[in-house]
C-alpha cells in the first residue's frame, strides 16, 4: 500500500466513527502511506445524482466534469478505505450518493461494446480494499437481512478492482448497547486488520 484514499462518512465529530477514522489515519501515517481523506459531510459533498448527471453518465469525459476531484482521487490511489456507520443495514445516503456520482463510466468501469457483453472493471490498479463500519443491529440480524451495505462494497465494488484485490473488514455490531470496553476492542481490531492489509503483498495482475 503506497497511496490510500480514505472515504469517511459521518455527520458528527463526536461519533465513534470519527475515532475509527482517526485510528485509520494514525496507522497509515505510522506505516508511511501517502493518503488523501474525503470527509463527505464536512466537505458538503452533494450526493444527489441530478437529471444532467444521469444524462451524461456514460459520456466520457463529460461525465467527470462535476466530480473531477473524486475521479482524480480514484485514479491516484492504489488502496480504498471506507469508514462509515451502517444505517438500515446499508450505506448512509451520503456514501451511496458518492458511489452513484463518482463511479462513472470510463473511470470505474468500461461500458459494454457489443450486445450481451458485461461491463469491464476500470479500477484494476486498486489492489487493496478496507471497510470499517458500525451497526446498531446484531451480527445475526444484519446477516439475516443480507448485510446489503457490506455486500455493496465487499462484493459490488470489489468486482471492478484488481482481480486479486486484498480486503479487510471490521464491524462493531450492537452499537446502541456498546460499552467503553467493546469500543476499545473494536478500535484495536481495526488497527490489527488495517496493519495486516497495509503489509500484505500487492497482488500481481494476470
Amino acid at each position: 500500500m503506497k497511496r490510500a484514499l480514505v472515504v469517511y462518512c459521518h455527520p458528527r465529530e463526536t461519533s465513534f466513527n470519527f475515532g475509527i477514522k482517526a485510528r485509520v489515519i494514525e496507522r497509515l501515517e505510522a506505516a508511511g502511506v501517502d493518503y488523501r481523506l474525503r470527509d463527505l459531510y464536512a466537505e458538503g459533498f452533494d450526493p444527489v445524482l441530478s437529471a444532467h448527471d444521469h444524462e451524461v453518465y456514460e459520456n466520457v469525459p463529460e461525465n467527470r466534469a462535476l466530480v473531477e476531484r473524486d475521479c482524480d482521487d480514484l485514479l491516484w490511489c492504489d488502496s480504498l478505505i471506507f469508514v462509515y456507520p451502517t444505517w438500515w443495514y446499508g450505506l448512509p445516503a451520503m456514501l451511496k450518493g458518492w458511489l452513484d456520482r463518482t463511479m462513472v463510466s470510463g473511470v470505474a468501469f468500461i461500458m459494454p461494446q457489443s450486445d450481451g457483453e458485461d461491463i469491464k472493471p476500470g479500477l484494476t490498479h486498486i489492489t487493496k480494499l478496507g471497510v470499517f463500519t458500525t451497526c446498531g443491529a446484531s451480527r445475526w440480524l444484519t446477516f439475516m437481512v443480507g448485510a446489503p451495505g457490506k455486500r455493496t462494497l465487499m462484493r459490488g465494488l470489489r468486482v471492478i478492482l484488481a482481480k486479486r484485490c486484498k480486503t479487510a473488514f471490521a464491524a462493531h455490531y450492537l452499537m446502541d448497547s456498546s460499552t467503553q470496553a467493546s469500543r476499545a476492542k473494536h478500535i484495536e481490531r481495526v488497527s490489527t486488520r488495517l496493519d495486516r492489509l497495509i503489509k500484505a503483498p500487492t497482488p500481481k495482475e494476470g
